[in-house]
Formats: C-alpha cells, structure tokens, sequence
C-alpha cells in the first residue's frame, strides 16, 4: 500500500504535514492514527497502512511540528532521549487543537465515507481519549496510554465507545494507574479495558525489544472487532471464506483462489509445514502442489464455525479416496486407495475483506492409520473412528 503526506491547516494559522492510506475500495470510515513519542515515523506510517488494509481511511498528524516538523526517530537508547525530550516539551492543548483539524481535513476527502474513530500509542493514546472527550469522534482505542493522570477528571465527557489496551509489565504505566484509569470509567458502559499480562510498554511496535507479537495480535483483533461496531466498514467475514474455498475445491481455480487473499498472505499446514508465504511461493504452491493434488471425490463436511472480528475458525471432516499422491498432506506416500474421513480444524485470518493467512490442523496420525501405513499397535490414536465420534456416531 502508497501513502502520500498531505498538508493540513491549523486553527492559528500554520500548516502541519500528515501520512495518509486510503483502502483498496477507494472509501472508508475515517481513522486518526495518533503517534507515539518518536515521531511519524516507518513504524506509525506502517500502522497507518494496515488500518487503511482494513478499510478504513487513515490520516497520521505530525503533531510535533510545532517543535519540529517532520520528526522521524528510530529507537536507540539516543533516540529514545531525544523523543523523551520531545515528549516533555508537548503542548497537548495545542495537541489535540492539531487532531481536530487533523479530523476537519479527513472528513473532508472525497475517499471519507460515515464515522469517524481515533487510535493512538503511549503518548498518541492519552490523545486519543482526549479526542473522545472533546472532539465528537465515534470511537477511541487507546494503547498504553501515558500521563491520563492529570485529565480524568474529562472521563464524563466522553460520549463514544472507548477502548485501552495496557501491558501488564509495563513500568511507565504501573497498576496504580491503571486502576485510577479503569476506575474513572467505572459506570460508563462503552469502556473496555485489557490487560496482557506478561506485555510491557510498546508491546504493539514491532521494531522494540518490548514487542510483544501476542498480545499485539490479541489487542489489534479487539479493536478491529470494536471499530467495526462503532464505525464500521463491516464484512462477511463466513461469505468469504466459503467464496475462497468454493474457488480451491470446486471451481479448482487458482487465480480465484489468489484474488481473495492479500499480496502477502501465506498458508501452514501446520502437520506437514507445507504452504507458502507470500504470493509467488503461494501461488505456486496452489498451482503445483494443492489444488492438482485434490482427489476427485474430495469432500469438506462442516462440523461447526466460529467467526470472529477479522478470523474465522472451521470446525471440518476432510473426507477423499486417497487415488493421487497427496503431497500437501502425505507427501511421500502413493495412492493406497483407502478411503479417509479426518477431522481437520482451520483458523483464517482477514486483513479487511481478503484473507492474510490460514492456519491447517488435522489429526496426521488418524490418518496415517487409515491409509495403513502406521502400525497403531501399543499407540493412543485411532482412525476412522475419530470421525466417526465427531459426527456423532460413536
């Protein structure tokens, strides 16, 4: 995905850059990404670009342009000073006057469609609440947001869904004041609060130490599921994902099959580790090893589906005469003619409304035995008869 910077006027007359990421669609609800501490930089710009992924359309302030315009800083110890310097020096009166315009000039754009929401880290998370409270946005999700202390007392005039993400471990944000936070929403009904508790500060920057890869998972699909209520743009996720696996087992047609999925997507098949990541290797993968590999009687029976904000999770029984080698599933082994029923589970992860990644459980040992190729003797496992139970019959 290509952003661009745009330039945005201020209420006293000067002029501030901001990163913007317009959805594949063209439109979308709108979306302020609020900064950490170091700037709009690669990883704010990144963030910016996987919202606009989800459809939404993403502005990215420099809201230290004030005291320098376009600040980008890494993270080293140096530039960790630097931006803590930067941080201290903040005016965030004047901050979220910069967010309000940064809100008339997204609201603006031809591409702006709805709502609009605002999402902010560590520093850019205090923002965010502020703009809840003072700015008439639609939803705020605030990510270990820093230095609340001193403007709870605006906790009552926030009138959106609000969201805050805390790590459990981290130091700049200790118990006391997250209890002071959650305390301030106590009887407000569209407040959430998590914590992940082995996550310190910055657990969702991907470019620390302190990254956190499941805790950043767990927090971006809770608000993914909480902008979608509050702003929409909304997808059905099941209708996709029985288009995609229409196109692999029916139709048999990779580049069908390819359109439903993201540029980067990958898929595991995680007994095996066969899959591909990224396109061309998926591709290849589809066209070499998958679809060509499908026994002609192949046969998907759902057992049960769960679909969450930006996944779905199949319950199934693989069901298929074992008539060509498999080598997506039993690479190595010829065709035994066996007929096999095996319970199957796949977990399949959106990035808006194309598929990111799938990962592929099966019970590889039941199905080693019904092709009678693995001596169960002296072994808990079994074979048809796992099915069997699934369904209900045994």
């Amino acid at each position: 995905m290509t952003g661009k910077t745009i330039a945005i006027k201020s209420h006293d007359g000067g002029t501030f850059g901001a990163y913007m990421a317009v959805p594949a669609a063209g439109s979308g609800p709108g979306l302020v990404v609020l900064q950490e501490i170091f700037g709009v930089n690669g990883h704010i710009r990144a963030i910016a670009d996987r919202w606009a992924e989800e459809g939404y359309v993403v502005l990215a302030p420099d809201l230290f342009w004030r005291l320098k315009p376009g600040v980008e800083l890494g993270f080293s110890p140096e530039d960790v000073q630097v931006a803590r310097e930067y941080g201290q020096r903040f005016d965030d009166e004047n901050g979220v006057r910069d967010i309000g315009a940064t809100i008339a000039a997204l609201t603006s754009e031809p591409a702006f469609k709805g709502k609009v929401g605002a999402i902010g880290y560590c520093m850019g998370g205090r923002l965010a609440f502020l703009a809840g409270a003072r700015l008439g946005i639609d939803a705020a999700v605030c990510y270990y947001a820093t230095r609340m202390e001193n403007f709870l007392n605006e906790a009552e005039s926030v009138r959106c869904p609000i969201m805050f993400h805390f790590g459990g471990k981290d130091l700049a944000i200790p118990p006391d004041s997250r209890e002071k936070i959650r305390a301030a929403f106590n009887s407000y009904d569209d407040a959430e609060f998590y914590v992940y508790a082995d996550a310190g500060h910055a657990f969702n920057n991907d470019r620390r130490e302190s990254f956190d890869p499941f805790a950043a998972q767990l927090a971006r699909s809770r608000s993914i599921g909480f902008l979608r209520k509050a702003l929409g743009p909304r997808y059905d996720l099941s209708a996709l994902w029985d288009n995609h696996t229409a196109q692999e087992f029916n139709h048999r047609d990779v580049d069908a099959t390819m359109a439903s999925m993201t540029s980067d997507a990958y898929v595991n098949h995680i007994p095996t580790m066969t899959g591909g990541y990224g396109f061309e290797e998926l591709r290849r993968f589809y066209d070499n090893h998958f679809i060509p590999r499908l026994p002609a009687d192949t046969r998907i029976v759902p057992v049960s589906r769960t679909v969450g904000p930006d996944r779905v999770v199949d319950e199934l029984l693989f069901c298929f005469t074992h008539t060509c080698e498999i080598d997506f599933m039993v690479p190595g082994i010829a065709p035994t003619g066996k007929y096999v029923e095996v319970p199957l589970v796949a977990i399949v992860e959106f990035r808006g409304d194309k598929i990111y990644n799938e990962h592929i459980y099966w019970d590889q040992a039941s199905m080693l035995l019904q092709l009678g190729v693995l001596d169960a003797t002296g072994l808990p496992i079994a074979g048809i008869e796992t099915a069997k139970k699934l369904k209900g019959q045994g």
